[in-house]
């Protein structure tokens, strides 16, 4: 048999054959778990193969037979080929239970001996092949396995599809793979036609760019930049095969490629896709060269950059496949982007340079011009470099910072090195670009480029800040790099502002230190303004600010209102960490929740107009905590998703955004996925040794835990919050907000000491500061810890007046957090009318998790035992309140634990009030409670 040796040994199924694939290898697995078939197809490269292995070697185990074959197109000319690959090994088996007729004509067909054919011997044929496979299923399951399904030879295709048609309640499967390049049923129709009737069509289309990424990674590229994997991705359009193959080409060469250009192809690629170049005319292909070297081409731009006949050869191009044809565009579009790319890489650098000389006067936007002009261009020209030192400015100010930075390479590698700005000031501006854009690796290879060359103390501190701000949140890391930029700057007060401001950044986030890092924000505030630096002086009181609003420090409103004395510098104004931030932060723990919706939404729509990915991901999280402050949990849900899949893909603020996500997965979506984001966050601000972040993190997870109703893990993550909160001087509890759920879960777990202590706490620092939203919340809290106490009527007036109070101040997921406790404690004298308010608040904050709650509570009342337990509480008059409501529970049937839940608090609290229960009542156990609600109900 001519089966392949990766088909006789299949691939163990690793993590990384179905990355992207997870919902269509699941379609696939729960189709061949019942019994059907599965047909994979997609465009060549696309991974088909890959999960057809990992498919197979999953489920042959349970076949008792498994047939093979994999087709090839230069064989797909010999009849009968992908038959005899199917059944050749098992023909002595089967043919003595075939009838004679059928036994020739398949012997015939498949080892070669006589002149068999379809014309000749079409019926005897196919029924032999039928035959076959339902003597091989009267045995056990069937699965037939067969890659590249485009290429079977046609007769053996008619065969099988013969036979799969009739084989209904048979135990054969089919599980193949063809090649598709559309999207469209009628490309993959004949293939299905080979197929069994219910045979489920599962199409794999490209990888997004996370997804590219992650395979990269898994396959032993994941060193290289993200903004090399971005393009990767871009040039491979999703393809798994291409993306793997430019990965180890890149990883493998020993130079990068230029700035502007396009990604190297490798031997392999360039043989896979420009196979049909040859067919191509001379003027074709050096039209087609010009259009891979243009950003945007069209018609009309080629025309002008010289190709008199560009109709006629992209139209012979269009032909063989190598442009897409459309008719409704000017654009000209290769048919895939690695064309583009492996044409521009198949041409020799002189025919590259001229096609970018030509494009450099025709295009018509001034950025493409002068990139064009640098790429055409060999050495040192001040003349250019200027012209691409314009062009990244206008970039810039277009929103498109990654250009920019492209620009500003290309600027630096053409300005002479007595140049002025230097070549090393050149560079830095393009980090600069390349962090506003979210390529903190990039920037990060930039600066210490700069380092190696730079000998001038302005360019070296600059370049010494660029490498200490891409560190982010591991800013440990780079702690031996402070003394040397405080070497570098001397005595000059602006240099001297940008490594204290720094320094700030290290006291907070490494040390924990808020008092600290106000003071070094505060002195780089001083030096910047001696130094007349407006924008270092700008950032470090912003900086100033924030530490002391979250600090609950008393000058933290007169320092944002210095932040935002004019002059202001617009690259500080809608920056992530500028006064407009600061602000926002302000509004925000001060319940000023519509101010701070439209603060953040126009800082939001400013940072995307300029393209400053980090500010962005900042922002989203900044507008997703105001909507779930204000209970719109579905909105925010989006939000924080969305911040955390940009957070994922620049790799700028993670921690912050599965944090925050955990946060709106707990209250608007799925538990689960918001305990493990909260995990995530943990193990990430520990590993980063980012104190800061820590708190905020285990305040996520144990709020996910109360959620999900584990109120002893909330006790032990917010102890936690307490513990690092009183080391980083952090008074304000309107930062976390942790507070009442810590001491809700203490009510829970039978310790309403320490929930008061909690309470008592919080409330004088709420009080100070007037943070009335958090006074409310610990209101709330405080009337859990005196129900579990007993003082039931004083609990509920209490619930009351915090449900009424946090619907005022606009906090509706807390507003309906406190409805929900009012039902609880009411218990079940009421009924299920109880819960109406927290059912009907719930639901408009689209607070999914809370509904179940509420569900499950509604699940548990039960309306006849709930009468007779009111009969019987009449004479239960020697009982204190709580007591009380214990007795009725347990009439009704509840357990220990059950109780413990509905009336928040532990089951050893439900333990000893049964035990005074007893006491009081004369009475032993349990039993005795029910015997006495069953003798009421008889009288």
């Amino acid at each position: 048999m001519t089966v392949r040796r990766d088909f006789q040994e299949p691939a163990r199924c690793r993590s990384d054959l179905v990355i992207g694939r997870e919902e269509r290898c699941a379609a696939a697995r729960a189709q061949l778990a019942s019994g059907g078939s599965v047909l994979l197809h997609g465009s060549a490269g696309i991974g088909k193969s890959t999960i057809l292995r990992a498919l197979a070697e999953e489920y042959a185990s349970p076949a008792h037979t498994v047939l093979r074959c994999s087709a090839t197109e230069s064989e797909s000319h010999l009849p009968f080929l992908a038959l005899a690959d199917l059944l050749g090994l098992v023909l002595d088996d089967v043919s003595p239970r075939l009838p004679a007729a059928q036994r020739t004509a398949l012997e015939s067909a498949l080892t070669g001996r006589g002149e068999s054919s379809l014309q000749r011997d079409g019926l005897a044929l196919r029924l032999a092949v039928l035959s076959a496979l339902r003597a091989l299923a009267a045995r056990g399951p069937v699965l037939i396995v067969a890659d590249d399904l485009q290429w079977l030879d046609p007769a053996s295709a008619e065969l099988l599809g013969f036979a799969a048609r009739r084989l209904g309640g048979t135990p054969v499967q089919l599980l193949c793979a063809a090649r598709t390049e559309g999207q469209e049923s009628q490309e993959y129709d004949r293939h299905l036609r080979s197929c069994p009737p219910d045979t489920l069509a599962v199409r794999l289309g490209p990888l997004s760019h996370p997804q590219v990424a992650e395979l990269l990674g898994h396959r032993g590229h994941g060193g290289l930049p993200r903004s090399t994997v971005r393009d990767i991705h871009r040039t491979s359009d999703g393809n798994p095969l291409f993306a793997l193959e430019l990965g180890r080409a890149l990883t493998e060469s020993p130079t990068p490629p230029r700035p502007g250009e396009p990604l190297p192809v490798p031997t392999s690629l360039r043989a896979l896709v420009l196979s049909r170049l040859d067919m191509l005319s001379v003027e074709a292909r050096r039209t087609l060269l010009v259009a891979s070297a243009g950003a945007r081409p069209t018609l009309a731009l080629l025309h002008a950059a010289g190709r008199e006949n560009a109709e006629a050869e992209c139209a012979q191009a269009a032909e063989l496949g190598l442009l897409a044809t459309e008719s409704d565009t000017p654009a000209v579009r290769f048919a895939h982007p690695l064309i583009s790319a492996a044409l521009y890489a198949e041409a020799p650098a002189q025919e590259r340079r001229a096609a970018h000389a030509a494009l450099s006067t025709a295009a018509s936007d001034p950025i493409e011009r002068a990139r064009h002009l640098a790429l055409a261009t060999t050495g040192a020209d001040p003349e250019v470099a200027a012209r691409l030192a314009e062009a990244a400015a206008l970039a810039r100010d277009r929103g498109a910072p990654s250009v920019a930075a492209q620009l500003g390479l290309l600027a630096a590698r053409h300005t002479p090195a007595d140049g002025s700005p230097s070549p090393q000031e050149r560079r830095l501006t393009a980090a600069e670009d390349a962090i506003t854009a979210g390529e903190v690796d990039l920037a990060r290879d930039i600066a210490r480029e700069v380092l190696t060359r730079a000998s001038v103390p302005a360019e070296r501190v600059r370049a010494w800040i660029i490498v200490i701000d891409t560190a982010g949140h591991t800013m440990a890391e780079v702690d031996a790099f402070f003394p040397q930029a405080l070497a570098d700057a001397g005595d000059d007060p602006r240099l001297l502002a940008l490594v204290h401001y720094q320094l700030g950044w290290r006291a907070l986030i490494v040390e924990g230190d808020f008092t600290a890092a106000r003071d070094a924000a505060a002195h780089a505030a001083e030096l910047a303004a001696h130094g007349k630096d407006r924008r270092t002086e700008l950032l470090a009181l912003a900086f100033q600010a924030q530490t002391e609003t979250l600090m609950g420090h008393p000058e933290a409103p007169r320092t944002i209102k210095r932040a935002l004395r004019e002059p202001q510098d617009p690259r500080v104004a809608w920056h992530h960490n500028g006064a407009g931030s600061a602000r926002f932060r302000w509004l925000v723990m001060g319940d000023q929740l519509a101010e701070a919706r439209a603060t953040v939404t126009g800082l939001l729509r400013e940072v995307r107009r300029r393209g400053s990915v980090e500010s962005e991901v900042h922002f989203l999280r900044g507008l997703a905590e105001t909507e779930l402050r204000a209970g719109h949990c579905g909105r925010a849900l989006d939000l924080a998703r969305e911040s955390l899949r940009l957070a994922r893909d620049s790799g700028i603020g993670e921690t912050a955004s599965a944090m925050l996500t955990s946060l709106a997965e707990a209250s608007g979506g799925d538990v689960e996925r918001a305990l493990t984001l909260a995990r995530e966050a943990v193990e990430h601000a520990e590993g980063d040794g980012d104190q800061m972040y820590l708190s905020r993190a285990l305040g996520a997870l144990g709020y996910a835990q109360l959620v999900a109703g584990d109120p002893a893990g909330t006790v032990r993550s917010l102890r936690r919050v307490r513990t690092l909160e009183l080391g980083l001087g952090i008074t304000d509890p309107a930062r976390g907000r942790w507070q009442g759920d810590l001491a809700e879960a203490l009510v829970r777990t039978g310790e309403p000491a320490e929930a008061q202590d909690v309470i008592d706490t919080a409330r004088e620092h709420a009080l100070r500061l007037g943070r009335e939203s958090v006074l409310a919340v610990l209101d709330r809290s405080e009337a859990l810890v005196r129900a579990a106490q007993g003082a039931t009527e004083a609990a509920l007036a209490q619930l009351r007046s915090a449900q009424d109070r946090l619907g005022k101040l606009g906090y509706g997921l807390e507003e309906a957090r406190a409805a929900f406790a009012l039902a609880r404690l009411r218990g079940r004298r009421p009924g299920a009318a109880a819960y109406d308010e927290a059912t009907r608040l719930f639901r408009r904050c689209r607070a999914l998790p809370w509904l179940r709650q509420v569900e499950a509570a509604l699940a548990t009342l039960d309306a006849e035992p709930a009468r007779a337990v009111r009969g019987t509480l009449g004479a239960l008059d020697v009982l204190a309140a709580m007591e009380r409501q214990v007795a009725a529970l347990v009439m009704e049937g509840a357990t220990n634990r059950e109780i413990a839940a509905r009336l928040f608090i532990s089951v050893k609290t439900v333990e000893a009030t049964l035990t005074r229960v007893y006491r009081k009542l004369g009475i032993r156990s349990r039993v005795d409670i029910v015997r006495l609600a069953a003798g009421r109900r008889a009288h």
